[in-house]
């Protein structure tokens, strides 16, 4: 259960956190801006879907019966029933429907960066990735630092509705997490106290993991947002 809910954050935090910044620096690069505004516009509105909606598309698409996946591969798999494929459903669907959202993000840190620094870099014959290099990132280095704080904050939390309503008998041994066994214990078996206990123990080691992210992002960049 610990386990589960650990390795569906880090997995998470290491596909889903990087993503964001790449598609924020490719977006920079486009030169339309009526073309700019509608790739945000397409990545940013999945997440104005509700979860709920999320999940039923998860088994319309993965559905062994007419999916879309399962028709593109030419298989008849029920993905959902499979263990070992929850993680990659679970955390690569989080991925379309979050991502739009750093994008914004980062996106408006860029935007605020002096055009005459990349005027000066062409000038200077630097290329695009130079520039990408040595003017974008580090302006998006703290915001950066700070996106990482909040998701270390959150690291043992998984969102209760996705993996209700996503888990099956068959897929237990991956998506058994702890915000599931504490409805399962609190509300089905009516363990009030003990779900209570395992809910405060989930917060106290996620508010040790924020202090410590924040104590090395502090050493490793002098800078701290907590």
């Amino acid at each position: 259960m610990i386990k589960n809910t650990l390795l569906l954050n880090f997995y998470g935090l290491l596909w889903s956190f990087p993503i964001p910044v790449i598609l924020a620096l490719m977006i920079n690069q486009l030169r339309f801006k009526r073309f700019k505004r509608v790739t945000q516009t397409v990545l940013y509105a999945p997440h104005f879907i509700s979860i709920m909606v999320v999940c039923g598309m998860i088994r319309i698409f993965l559905s062994p019966s007419g999916g879309l996946i399962n028709l593109i591969a030419g298989t008849q798999i029920d993905f959902l029933t499979e263990a070992s494929a929850f993680r990659t459903i679970f955390i690569s669907s989080g991925i379309w429907q979050d991502a739009g959202w750093g994008i914004i993000v980062y996106m408006a840190t860029l935007s605020n960066i002096d055009t005459s620094q990349y005027e000066a870099a062409k000038i200077d014959g630097a290329s695009m990735f130079q520039r990408i290099r040595h003017i974008d990132i580090p302006e998006l280095v703290p915001i950066m630092v700070l996106q990482l704080i909040m998701c270390a904050g959150g690291i043992m939390n998984v969102g209760f509705e996705k993996v209700w309503l996503l888990q099956t008998d068959l897929n237990k041994a991956t998506s058994d997490v702890i915000s599931v066994y504490v409805y399962q214990q609190g509300i089905e078996g009516a363990k009030y106290s003990y779900s209570t206990a395992i809910g405060l123990f989930n917060t106290a080691v996620n508010l040790l993991l924020l202090i410590v992210v924040n104590r090395i992002a502090k050493k490793l960049s002098d800078v701290s947002f907590v």
